[in-house]
């Protein structure tokens, strides 16, 4: 349990003591949860944006970062990658979003969808009729898309473990052929989002689960 206000353990004085905990690691050996794969891809950013980045304040400095357009074309690499899978693509700025969307024509589920739009979308995913998803951070609670194999994280909640772990843990229900899912997550590098995406990491390493780390430039070697 993990929470970014170090409020965590309050909920005990509600429900009682926590009797036992497992790492996650031990239920992916297990078979309760699918093996899980992590990779963080440290992207360049234009000259232009670099310039714009060192004039700004430390918010603002974030949201260039996670904005960075030549995610644009890692998050294509990636997907042309993983043809035959369920990919989810998850954000926190819509307008990121709504691009990514656009351009390879998926559906994007963000907090202004009605729900039962967004149960006729999920509904596609799980039949299979629609194999890509945009989403925003309604991804990060009880959604069930059990056929989700691929999770692309291409902005998030400053540095939000917990936010990291609900992400993840949206692609581990285990797969009937017993494959593995792959959590790949995209940062500017040399910046505020690279720092952020180090303490999103800090739970779920602490889980027992590694980060493979490439530049842009050798993102083919990930992709075999």
């Amino acid at each position: 349990m993990v929470r970014e206000d170090g409020r965590e353990k309050d909920v005990f004085s509600l429900i009682g003591p926590k009797k036992f905990d497992m790492p996650w690691k031990n239920l992916e050996q297990q078979g309760w949860i699918a093996e899980a794969i992590c990779y963080e891809i440290r992207v360049h950013m234009p000259e232009k944006s670099r310039i714009t980045y060192a004039t700004s304040d430390d918010r603002n400095k974030y949201r260039i970062a996670a904005e960075n357009p030549f995610k644009y074309e890692i998050v294509k690499k990636i997907i042309d990658h993983h043809k035959n899978d369920r990919i989810l693509i998850i954000g926190m700025y819509i307008e990121q979003l709504e691009k990514i969307a656009e351009t390879l024509n998926a559906p994007l589920i963000t907090g202004k969808i009605p729900n039962k739009e967004r149960e006729r979308i999920y509904s596609d995913f799980r039949k299979g009729k629609i194999t890509i998803l945009v989403v925003s951070k309604v991804a990060n609670f009880a959604i069930d898309l059990p056929d989700a194999n691929v999770a692309i994280q291409v902005s998030g909640t400053f540095g939000s473990r917990q936010e990291e772990a609900q992400r993840l843990g949206r692609i581990l229900r285990p797969k009937k052929d017993g494959s593995s899912a792959k959590f790949y997550s995209i940062v500017t590098k040399d910046t505020r989002d690279q720092e952020y995406s180090s303490n999103r990491q800090i739970f779920l390493t602490e889980q027992g689960y590694k980060y493979v780390i490439v530049d842009d430039h050798n993102i083919e070697s990930i992709l075999k």
